[in-house]
Formats: structure tokens, sequence, C-alpha cells
């Protein structure tokens, strides 16, 4: 790789440090310089090329690491993961979004977009009578032109006027809501569970018949209530769930 390719830092700007490194080295992964699978600089290195400390190198990779961007081996080194979307404490936002976040590049392929009827689960987390009208958004979810996902979407149609009319899924579905119909989600609820992927999905993720995966239903709202309802199935290979956990109470101080 170039030397060229490395961004120093500009320390006049307001960003700190680390996240200009930070940012930095997504832009490299981004650009396809370090492919999947590379082994980046030792961090002796990457902090001269960069002009930065180790304290600052490490903040920078450390946050990279847990976005999902590198990984770290144990005596062998850091390495740029394949494509993999992971879910914890973070905010609302739309797949593209996240994938944006990640420095990887978002896709999707429209597998079906019709106008059904509510079933009973689609109705007790859309608010309506089983039967309702609902569109039903289905596609593969690719990162880096990496199948990751399966995401189907219902929509109360009531919610969406002339939405099958409008060509509205040519980018993000959050933007096209926002845009038309001045739907804004503002909170969301996700429940997980493990299952196997059925045939048909598993030749559309490119994996065997009956491999784990991440099941995810999400219920999203905005200020008039639940707009959206959407089943996930994640690639297990692809897709983690990584969280913190903090004690309850702090200890006390020790009495001497």
């Amino acid at each position: 790789m170039s030397e060229a390719s490395f961004q120093q830092p500009d320390r006049r700007r307001p960003e700190p440090l680390w996240y200009q490194v930070e940012e930095a080295i997504r832009a490299i992964v981004k650009s396809g310089e370090w492919a999947t699978g590379d082994q980046i600089p030792a961090e002796d290195r990457l902090c001269a090329l960069f002009g930065v400390s180790r304290i600052t190198l490490r903040h920078a990779l450390r946050n990279l690491e847990e976005a999902g961007l590198l990984r770290r081996e144990h005596g062998r080194g850091t390495f740029v993961r394949s494509t993999t979307l992971v879910a914890g404490t973070r905010e609302l936002t739309s797949f593209t979004q996240e994938m944006g976040n990640m420095g990887v590049v978002a896709g999707s392929r429209l597998l079906d977009c019709s106008l059904t009827t509510a079933n009973a689960a689609a109705a007790g987390a859309l608010e309506i009578e089983e039967g309702d009208p609902v569109v039903r958004i289905r596609r593969l979810r690719l990162g880096n032109n990496e199948p990751i996902g399966i995401q189907t979407a219902q929509l109360s149609a009531v919610r969406v006027p002339g939405f099958l009319d409008a060509g509205l899924l040519q980018g993000s579905l959050y933007e096209a809501l926002e845009r038309h119909y001045g739907i804004v989600p503002v909170a969301a609820r996700e429940n997980y569970r493990v299952g196997a992927v059925g045939a048909t999905d598993a030749e559309l993720l490119d994996l065997p018949a009956g491999s784990p995966a991440f099941i995810v239903e999400r219920i999203t709202t905005d200020e008039r209530g639940p707009f959206e309802f959407t089943v996930s199935i994640m690639r297990g290979d692809r897709y983690e769930i990584r969280s913190t956990l903090r004690a309850g109470r702090v200890p006390s101080t020790p009495r001497s």
C-alpha cells in the first residue's frame, strides 16, 4: 500500500486525533486497499504512518473492532474482517445507515413488494385488525455485495397510500417514508432468537439448508404509533450481538 493512502490527523481540527485516525482507516477499508482477510500493519508502523501515539491508535482500533470492521487475533495481529453486522446498544437507524457507519457498502435486492393482508403476528405488532391490508417488502440484504440477511417488512397500508405505485424502494426505506409520508422513526423494539435457515432462504443467503441464523423481529414506531413490523433472517456467521454488562450497584469503599 502506498504511504500516500494514510491521511495524518490535522491537529488544528476540533475532532479528537483518535476519531480522525478511525475515519482514515475506515476510508482505506472502504476503498478496497485493505480487503477482507488482509492483515493490517503492526501498531508501531501505523503509529509512524499516522504520526500519533500508541494510545491514540489503540483507541481508534478498539472502536473499529467493536464496530465489526476489524478482528484481532492474539499472537497473530489485526485483520479486516468479513462483512459482519454487529448488533448491540446503538442508535435507531436504517440498514443502509448502519452499514455505512461500519464502512461497508450496503446493497439490497428486491425479492417481493406487494399488497397482502396482515396475519395475527403482523396485526398485533402494527395494532391493526387481522386481515387488514399491509404492504409487504421482502429484500435480500447485502454488505460489500455479500449476502447478510433477508428482511421482510410489513407496513400498514393505511399509513402509506399509493406506496406500490410510487417506486420508493431505490434507496433507504426510512428516508422514503419520511420524504413521502412524514413518517420518522422514534423507537424500535427488537426480539432475537436462533433458528435454522430453510431451503429457499438458504439458497439466497448462499448457505447450506439448516444453517443457524438469527431471527430478528422488529417493531418500529413513530409519534403516531407502530408503522413497521420486520422479520429478518440474518446469517449466523456475519451477524453478531454484542453488549456491555454493568454491575447493578457500585461496591462501597472498604473500611480500614
